[in-house]
């Protein structure tokens, strides 16, 4: 996995809040996959990018890889210390469930969903959104660049 600290600063840097964008994409469904996450600190203008996570995570579905990506920001979120967190996704699959809107209906990604769950109770306040691929457009050429780097022939 991929992370930086970006602006010199140490990782265990605290905020107040931060955003994580998270993509996970399959090139194919299953296919080779990678996931793409940016941890962001609201409160500058523009937002400071605090961490970056750029992986292939090998063979999987496309839901599998979104989940993964969403875990992987939490992850690299968590050093920050802030109470608030808001995450922005396009897997609408991934936020309704995690929200428990929509069930879980695939057995193999339930322990994503608790894995995930699990991360996000470490929060006072969290607040997940979906936003449409056009907001998401970091996380996703993180994504790429993985899948890019990844390639065989290139």
């Amino acid at each position: 996995m991929t992370q930086s600290s970006l602006f010199g600063e140490p990782a265990g840097t605290h905020v107040t809040e931060v955003v994580v964008f998270c993509d996970g994409g399959s090139r194919g469904n299953p296919g080779p996959a990678a996931i793409g996450a940016v941890v962001l600190d609201p409160s500058t203008d523009p937002p400071r990018r605090l961490a970056t996570v750029s992986e292939c995570i090998g063979v999987t579905t496309n839901n599998v890889a979104e989940y993964r990506a969403l875990i992987a920001g939490l992850e690299a979120a968590a050093p920050f210390g802030a109470q608030r967190l808001l995450v922005r996704a396009d897997s609408k699959l991934v936020i309704e469930q995690i929200k428990g809107t929509w069930k879980v209906k695939q057995p193999h990604l339930k322990p994503l969903l608790d894995e995930a769950r699990r991360l996000l109770a470490s929060y006072v306040y969290v607040d997940l959104r979906h936003v449409p691929r056009a907001e998401n457009v970091d996380a996703d050429a993180l994504v790429n660049a993985a899948l890019d780097a990844a390639a065989p022939g290139d």
